[in-house]
């Protein structure tokens, strides 16, 4: 941590009737910053008594006294300095700018900015030009198209984290339009909907031969979410890469940044338009690509320095009180802790990150291959397969898994190679489906 204040970082010794001027001053930047609570000017850790009580108190006094709303925009997190323990906030740059206290309204002194390493009023003009730029439609603000939603699926998971929903969760959570409906955030979040995320496979670098095409979706975002996560698992094979000294495995894509890419273009994925993030599996790579682009004052290099500005707040803060999003814009550190910038592409309103396959992994595959052996242009394991197949064409993985004793991994893998090599097809649903062998 860097010992000196700066336009992005602030240290207060103790909590004082400041914070708030902080905050405001924060969100109406273009990068947000940090407020270290119980840290000297110096940059020497304090210490906060009361640890518990004062992070409450500094989450219900953002969400009280400043506008429009900072839910989403913020995390209150306690970190350890040289040991001791000291209050962080994480401010993210907001998108409905200008921010003021609630008490002074958007006037000089109400709203706040940071020059330099201070705290400063801004001017009437200043205001006039960050309101005119003012973005009001958001998710938050667009009805659902369906009525009479239900929850339980959001209930469950805020349940898994020892968190309620009460009968006013709307609107603590902010899924209520200014006039009092559900809007699309509530629908997102709902049982059933009408929003999906695609995920498509194809045998080649490029988008000539489909081999599988998925869609998950129609439920509870968080749902669609986590299912994504899953096929991202099954799909990112683990070799084995021999070196004179080692045996090292390696998986095809990093799969923490991989994690991270696929939230990230879910949660700031722009619904407004109905586009819809996509992942595509390549020979090669994994592409994910979500609509929008970088929202409208963060510059790329704002981005590549993690700095966050939440398109889609209130989902970001969902997304967050279930564990699937840690601090504001941890994300992305990690994206970039195991690649370089090259892997993003902005096109238009597209942002795009492309995850080359690892070094070796096509030959460690192809090894591998050749051990198992090839009888007409089956691999044996695959025989097993298709033997267990012809005697019960009704056969779940899990039986599959068991009668050919082939892991699960290794098993998903076979049969997406059967599949794209054509010689067997499932007809129908998981559940009530079967299999064809195709001679």
């Amino acid at each position: 941590m860097s010992n000196a204040e700066s336009n992005r970082v602030e240290y207060k010794r103790e909590l004082n009737d400041k914070l708030e001027r902080s905050v405001v001053a924060f969100l109406n930047t273009n990068e947000g910053g940090l407020l270290y609570i119980g840290v000297e000017d110096d940059g020497k850790p304090f210490g906060v008594p009361n640890i518990d009580l004062v992070q409450r108190q500094i989450s219900g006094r953002i969400k009280d006294n400043i506008s429009p709303s900072a839910l989403g925009l913020y995390d209150v997190a306690v970190e350890k300095i040289d040991g001791v323990a000291v209050i962080k906030v994480i401010v993210s740059s907001g998108n409905e700018k200008p921010y003021y206290l609630r008490s002074q309204g958007r006037s000089e002194k109400g709203c706040f900015i940071r020059v330099g390493s201070s705290v400063q009023p801004m001017t009437t003009q200043m205001i006039d030009n960050l309101y005119s730029r003012h973005r009001p439609v958001s998710l938050g603000n667009i009805p659902t198209p369906r009525k009479e939603l239900t929850f339980e699926q959001l209930e469950i998971y805020y349940q898994a984290k020892k968190l309620k929903l009460n009968d006013s969760f709307k609107t603590s959570l902010e899924l209520l339009t200014p006039d009092g409906a559900d809007s699309y955030v509530a629908y997102m979040l709902a049982d059933e909907n009408g929003v999906s995320i695609k995920v498509a496979k194809y045998a080649g670098a490029n988008k000539v031969d489909l081999i599988e095409n998925y869609e998950y979706g129609y439920c509870c975002l968080i749902t669609a979410t986590k299912k994504v996560l899953d096929r991202m698992e099954v799909e990112n094979r683990t070799f084995a890469k021999i070196t004179p000294k080692t045996r090292i495995e390696k998986q095809m894509v990093d799969s923490t940044a991989l994690k991270e890419a696929v939230i990230n273009a879910i949660v700031h994925n722009d619904y407004s338009r109905n586009a819809v993030p996509t992942v595509e599996i390549f020979s090669d790579r994994i592409t994910i690509t979500s609509y929008g682009g970088l929202p409208e004052g963060l510059s790329r290099e704002s981005f590549f320095a993690c700095c966050s500005m939440p398109r889609n707040r209130e989902l970001m803060r969902v997304f967050r009180d279930v564990g699937l999003v840690e601090q504001l814009g941890s994300g992305m550190g990690r994206i970039l802790n195991a690649y370089d910038r090259s892997v993003f592409e902005f096109k238009g309103n597209f942002l795009i990150v492309s995850f080359p396959f690892a070094e070796g992994f096509e030959a460690a595959i192809n090894a591998k291959d050749n051990e198992l052996g090839v009888n007409n242009g089956v691999k044996v394991g695959a025989d097993e397969i298709i033997l267990a197949i012809r005697s019960n064409p009704k056969i779940t993985l899990k039986e599959l898994a068991k009668v050919t004793s082939i892991s699960r991994r290794t098993l998903d893998r076979e049969i997406d190679e059967l599949k794209a090599s054509g010689k067997l097809k499932r007809v129908g649903s998981t559940r009530s489906g079967h299999w064809e062998v195709c001679e």
